[in-house]
């Protein structure tokens, strides 16, 4: 099967989320030698899809470009030189095209879909075929397509250094109930490790601790969270890992919080700013490793799925579920923190 025309969003400015434009028949570009031609079911939605529009994204971008970096499909057609699919293998996008193994490069952190390369929120998209996984067959489109950012930002924050990677009785520190957060509650637990986690919703609480999640501080009632986290691990030495999704706002507790020679994971700044950020010498006074993480590679991608697989975890998938004709609805529920787990748009039925 071949399609020439797309529904699609194009994001046109940086002025606010009226600068996502909806375009209901677009060209589908043309099969080259190695693409596929990916018939996408389910996108799901990251905070960097709702601040490139807003002009608060620091990576590269090339406007006009469609949206989204996580989607879950069908192959629908192959290049002549295709050899990793065939038409009705199920897919899942890489977040950046270009990384399919080791460390991040400038190259390769110049392809993000949605960013520089065209993304998901269409019916059809192509893309090369070393920019897509083998979608797990333990999960549905709409659980798959919540994988390509969150999941493996989670996986490579508590494995993605090898001779640190997260090992069994160890103890990690989750912020709030977004998507990386509790993948990465998911992820550790399934290694045999403790979790603490905050969020601020009892209601949420509840939730977290139906996951398994040992321990949930509640951050407005409690400011000294970290300090509070540290007296729960043993001997009061501090949690092994802290995946840090807050930013400048949350920093100063995640180091309180952190073991000697433990980890802290920097993956976002949903916090936004503040005008007290530690400097670097509260990371030796610490005795830290900090480190930024830019979402993984193409393998990271397919360790993940494998333990995905084998452990029967299931990504916590927001109760709404929007249309893709009401994308910008989905933007404000999510810029309102509305969302638990994973917001996905339905591009078609699964």
């Amino acid at each position: 099967m071949s399609a020439t025309v797309t529904r699609q969003w194009t994001i046109q400015g940086q002025k606010g989320f009226d600068d996502l434009k909806f375009i209901p028949k677009a060209p589908v570009p043309k099969l080259g030698d190695h693409d596929v031609l990916v018939k996408i079911r389910f996108v799901s939605l990251n905070y960097r899809d709702l601040v490139i529009p807003k002009n608060n994204y620091p990576f590269p971008l090339n406007l006009p470009v469609v949206p989204g970096s996580d989607g879950a499909g069908e192959v629908m057609a192959i290049g002549g030189r295709v050899t990793r699919f065939k038409p009705g293998d199920k897919v899942v996008t890489l977040f950046n095209q270009g990384h399919f193994g080791g460390s991040l490069d400038l190259t390769s952190a110049a392809t993000g879909l949605g960013g520089v390369y065209d993304g998901t929120l269409r019916d059809y998209g192509v893309f090369d075929q070393q920019g897509l996984v083998e979608m797990p067959s333990t999960l549905s489109f709409q659980e798959a397509s919540t994988l390509s950012c969150a999941a493996v930002t989670a996986w490579n924050s508590l494995f993605g250094l090898e001779s640190r990677a997260l090992k069994a009785g160890q103890t990690v520190l989750t912020q709030g109930t977004g998507g990386v957060s509790i993948f990465a509650a998911q992820f550790a637990l399934a290694a045999g490790a403790t979790v603490i986690a905050t969020t601020s919703s009892s209601s949420k609480a509840e939730i977290l601790k139906t996951l398994g999640v040992h321990h949930v501080i509640n951050y407005r009632e409690d400011p000294s969270w970290g300090q509070t986290a540290k007296k729960l691990t043993h001997g009061k030495e501090g949690v092994d890992f802290v995946v840090e999704v807050g930013g400048v706002t949350t920093i100063n507790q995640s180091l309180a919080a952190i073991k000697i020679d433990g980890v802290i994971s920097i993956v976002g700044f949903v916090g936004g700013d503040s005008p007290n950020q530690p400097s670097f010498l509260g990371v030796l006074n610490n005795i830290c490793t900090v480190r930024g993480v830019y979402v993984g590679s193409r393998l990271q991608f397919e360790d993940m799925n494998r333990a995905i697989e084998a452990n029967g975890i299931k990504p916590v998938v927001d109760k709404n579920c929007y249309p893709l004709e009401q994308l910008k609805d989905a933007y404000e529920y999510m810029w309102n923190k509305k969302h638990f787990g994973k917001l996905t748009i339905r591009v078609a039925e699964d």
